[in-house]
């Protein structure tokens, strides 16, 4: 990394080559992977000769042969193609991975099969909410605790960044809130406290490393979260968070102990629920569909999860 600061003055030069020569073709607008590379300092300028004569040698990209020289790792890559394809995902022991929860498939797993079942989920939801007009908000309801509502809430949010649409996760779990958790927030003032009249939109916390995402905690664990959950607040608050944001995600409480998930999802007017195997039962999942039906709540779909 010394080489970085010893040719200042060559580096326009350098990064003109890097433009015309280094990487993989990349998005219109995007910076090559090698000038990637070197701003991040895993590379310095001196490097480029040598990766450029491995890649004639041996006919590989510029990635591949900085890899091949040992200069970086396959994770260096990975990470400069997420930033070159404007693909937002977390490497595990980096820095800015450090706040949030390893729940996060999407962020630190983004080419596993759990990644892949929430883009899927993500598809459906675009071919069959997000498409339709004035469709913007979506609650994910649990039956029980420990369904895996949070973790569905907050990956779904996530996959739904990484398509470049904004997009904001409401944490409308007022009685045991967790998205503060999964991503590193300090316990701050949120939902509660704009319910309440005590704050604005302000307090919505945006997720410099995804871009695209922004996280509404639930804030001060209030002790009427379906007094408050039930005012014209509520209602309001969605629609002007869905003028700003495409899409928005509403974590809830248990269906099953707290009728606070009616309320939230008569707002948001659909629902996904969260089953899970060996734990939901028929008969429960029947009784919150019949809920919901009653508030007048389109039930778009249900997942199975067995985290």
């Amino acid at each position: 990394m010394k080489e970085l600061h010893k040719e200042s003055h060559a580096e326009p030069v350098r990064v003109e080559r890097l433009e015309r020569r280094a990487g993989f073709p990349a998005v219109p607008g995007s910076k090559p992977i090698g000038k990637l590379l070197v701003e991040t300092g895993k590379i310095g300028f001196l490097d480029i000769d040598a990766i450029e004569r491995r890649q004639q040698e041996r006919g590989l990209r510029f990635g591949e042969a900085a890899v091949s020289l040992g200069l970086i790792q396959d994770v260096d890559v990975q990470t400069a193609l997420a930033r070159q394809f404007d693909y937002a995902y977390l490497v595990p022991g980096q820095p800015e991975a450090q706040a949030f929860s390893p729940e996060l498939a999407l962020a630190y797993a983004p080419f596993g099969d759990r990644a892949e079942a929430f883009r899927r989920l993500r598809s459906q939801l675009n071919l069959r909410l997000f498409g339709l007009e004035d469709a913007t908000a979506l609650a994910v309801a649990g039956l029980d605790r420990g369904d895996g509502c949070s973790y569905v809430a907050a990956n779904l949010a996530v996959a739904f960044s990484q398509l470049g649409v904004r997009t904001l996760l409401v944490d409308a779990n007022l009685r045991e809130p967790r998205q503060h958790r999964i991503f590193g927030l300090a316990q701050r003032q949120g939902l509660a406290d704009v319910l309440a009249g005590r704050r604005g939109t302000e307090v919505i916390a945006e997720i410099g490393v995804f871009g695209n995402l922004a996280v509404l905690p639930a804030g001060t664990v209030p002790p009427n979260p379906q007094e408050l959950l039930d005012r014209p607040a509520f209602a309001a608050l969605l629609r002007e968070c869905g003028r700003i944001y495409p899409v928005v995600i509403v974590d809830t409480p248990a269906a099953n102990r707290y009728a606070d998930t009616q309320i939230i999802a008569a707002n948001t007017r659909h629902v996904l629920l969260v089953v899970r195997k060996h734990q939901t039962r028929m008969r429960d999942l029947e009784a919150v569909k019949a809920h919901l039906i009653d508030a007048r709540v389109e039930w778009v779909a249900a997942v199975f999860n067995d985290i």
